[in-house]
């Protein structure tokens, strides 16, 4: 499939800016060229690259899918809005009823809502979309990775003849693994639609195949056989994913709305390997994220370094759309919901600017040859944040984090205890090779040992100008105390705002309601933690 829909861009005249295509990818990294990846075939995301802006350092909230999505909706962390878990089966989590989210919100203000694909958030009344083809009325490797369907459902959305703008949000279910729900399709699905015999057709799908030697081995992944297999599954889903994205734009130019339409590509959280996700180590918690604006094209091309988070996302189509985000509270009625995400599109006017000038002397400063912290940038550089609670219902593990450019903590609360594996990951060539290694005392080209992956310090801090892979936790070095208290007082705040559940764990016990209702404390536990 040859990448035509750019060409449109130079016959059409620039229509007032009204809608939004928000496209997230499930289990997606970045394996993209601007994103540094020049192995992957990936020409329709790269064709979007070159008519957006790319934002560097983006950052999911969670590294869980239905809790990511339903921040990626509100706004709200999934502490905040309730969504602790995943949605389906005997996970069950969900929303608080009355979280207000971007299909309700949108609707109320006489937008059009569509979503294709995968939802997995609910209640239905938190996430009320108007044209809904997703895993809850159909298959959702139909409407998830059959794109030839996928682009059926958008062409039928996008030529209504209804006036009004629209908001549609596809759900990709690529390059999600197959794991112990459809192994009959390989690894990461990569058989699905691919003309073998069983395995049947997506007529516009053109599997791209790879071998061993090609792919790019990331740091956090050992680098062996069975690992390197299990990549090229990967990238094979994800040209599925990529000639998906490519139709996408394609019924978006015929449907006469490429030049009105601001244009997102995201993931829900970070690839499925070690690391990865439901971890809130930065291979779990980075996205990419593509931005196209109508109303920006001087800068398309462009790069922001600007550190970002994904509930930035309803803040940004709020602005975009023009519609304010309601007065409203969740549960605690003294206190309305506040959006601690920011609209992106003021980044987009100076996009560039930091990417050309990139700061790698900030937040660290070299004396006698030792690096020295800069607890200033802990305290007054950007931050976004992180919040994690659990992925399967038996996985119990929160977590909270906040990173700077400069710095990274991590607050396991759970640390006790060994870190859980989920069932997809735990099936995997990747883990099973991890595991087998261990067990048989063979070399094992990792980055981590099995023990240290499962059972890791209450605090970690890690400083990521000296330290990018997050290898070193100098949480208990001396020079690095004031930076931990500047750090644990951001993330502290933040908890406060976002009324966390979780704020006084696990030493103590938040009392916040009876004689404590207007004066909220931390009762201690003296359970020597």
């Amino acid at each position: 499939m040859m990448v035509t829909w750019m060409v449109t861009l130079m016959i059409m005249v620039m229509a007032e800016a009204k809608n939004v295509l928000m496209i997230v990818a499930d289990d997606g990294g970045l394996e993209m060229k601007v994103y540094g990846n020049s192995v992957i075939d990936m020409p329709h995301l790269d064709a979007l690259a070159r008519r957006s802006v790319a934002f560097t350092r983006a950052f999911t909230s969670v590294s869980s899918c239905s809790p990511s999505r339903s921040a990626i909706l509100t706004g709200l962390p999934t502490h905040q809005n309730g969504m602790y878990g995943l949605h389906q089966g005997y996970h069950h989590f969900s929303s608080f009823e009355g979280v207000r989210s971007l299909p309700g919100i949108l609707a109320d203000a006489g937008v059009r809502t569509g979503i294709i694909g995968k939802k997995h958030v609910g209640p239905e009344t938190v996430y009320p979309f108007e044209f809904a083809h997703t895993e809850e009325t159909e298959s959702i490797l139909q409407v998830g990775r059959n794109i030839t369907r996928i682009r059926q459902l958008a062409r039928q959305f996008l030529q209504n003849n209804d006036t009004r703008p629209f908001f549609l949000y596809v759900g990709f279910h690529d390059p999600h693994r197959c794991g112990h729900t459809n192994p009959e399709y390989g690894q990461f699905c990569e058989k699905f639609g691919d003309g073998e015999a069983g395995m049947g057709v997506i007529p516009d799908w053109r599997p791209v195949r790879y071998t061993p030697q090609q792919v790019v081995v990331p740091y956090f992944v050992q680098d062996t056989p069975a690992a390197r297999n299990d990549l090229v599954a990967q990238y094979t889903t994800l040209s599925r994913l990529d000639q998906g994205v490519g139709l996408l734009m394609e019924e978006l130019a015929h449907a006469g709305h490429f030049n009105d339409t601001l244009v997102v590509y995201t993931s829900d959280n970070g690839i499925p390997f070690p690391a990865g996700r439901t971890n809130l180590y930065d291979p779990g918690l980075v996205e990419p994220l593509l931005v196209s604006s109508p109303a920006h094209q001087e800068l398309w091309g462009n790069t922001s370094s600007t550190l970002t988070s994904l509930l930035d996302l309803t803040p940004t189509v709020l602005d975009w759309l023009q519609v304010r985000y309601p007065n409203y509270t969740i549960l605690r009625k003294d206190q309305p919901a506040v959006l601690t995400g920011k609209s992106l599109l003021p980044y987009l006017e100076h996009a560039g600017v930091d990417a050309r000038k990139p700061d790698r002397g900030v937040g660290v400063s070299r004396k006698m040859g030792v690096w020295v912290p800069d607890v200033g940038a802990a305290g007054s550089e950007p931050a976004v944040f992180a919040s994690h609670d659990l992925h399967e219902v038996t996985m119990y593990y929160p977590m909270r984090a906040v990173r700077t450019p400069s710095f990274k903590l991590i607050h396991n609360l759970n640390f006790k205890m060994p870190f859980p594996i989920d069932q997809d990951f735990y099936l995997s060539p990747v883990f099973q090779d991890i595991l087998n290694r261990t067990q048989e005392a063979l070399p094992l080209p990792w980055y981590k040992t099995l023990r240290t992956y499962y059972y890791r310090d209450q605090w970690e801090l890690y400083d990521l100008k000296a330290d990018p892979q997050e290898r070193y936790n100098v949480a208990g070095k001396g020079r690095y105390q004031a930076v931990l208290g500047v750090l644990q007082a951001r993330l502290g705040a933040w908890q406060n705002t976002t009324y966390d559940p979780w704020l006084c764990g696990p030493s103590a016990v938040l009392q916040d309601s009876g004689p404590y209702a207007s004066h909220h404390v931390c009762l201690p536990l003296y359970n020597d933690l």
